[in-house]
């Protein structure tokens, strides 16, 4: 993807909600802390960083959940499916599922974050 390129939009399960970027991510990586792997069912989660100002719902409202202090999650209230993640701690920033994206073979993570956490059967990344 070439800088200033929009990424293809995503949405849940059963399409009642749709988003889009408007920028490139900044980073794709994935996520082995228990906060995420219990809201999302999985055992590790891969999130797209973008710039909050650059993300846009373009349709439906997803259902808010504030998972811990500081942290909300959004997703959809009728088929469950994570959207994305935003935090305090990094204002400005939406992380967004990549495993709902329309096209999620072209975000491959670079990386592995809280890896303390991994599970022991897996994947490294």
């Amino acid at each position: 993807m070439a800088d200033g390129e929009q990424f293809a939009g995503g949405g849940c399960s059963c399409g009642e909600i749709r988003y889009r970027g408007l920028c490139a991510p900044d980073q794709v990586l994935v996520c082995h802390c228990p906060d995420c792997r219990r809201s999302s069912g999985a055992q590790s989660v891969a999130w797209l960083f973008i710039s909050s100002d650059s993300f846009e719902f373009t349709q439906g409202e997803p259902t808010e959940f504030a998972s811990s202090p500081g942290v909300i999650r959004k997703f959809c209230g009728t088929c469950g499916t994570t959207l994305s993640w935003e935090g305090d701690k990094q204002p400005g920033r939406i992380d967004v599922t990549v495993g709902s994206l329309d096209s999620p073979q072209d975000y491959p993570p670079t990386k592995a974050v809280y890896r303390k956490h991994r599970l022991p059967w897996a994947s490294e990344i």
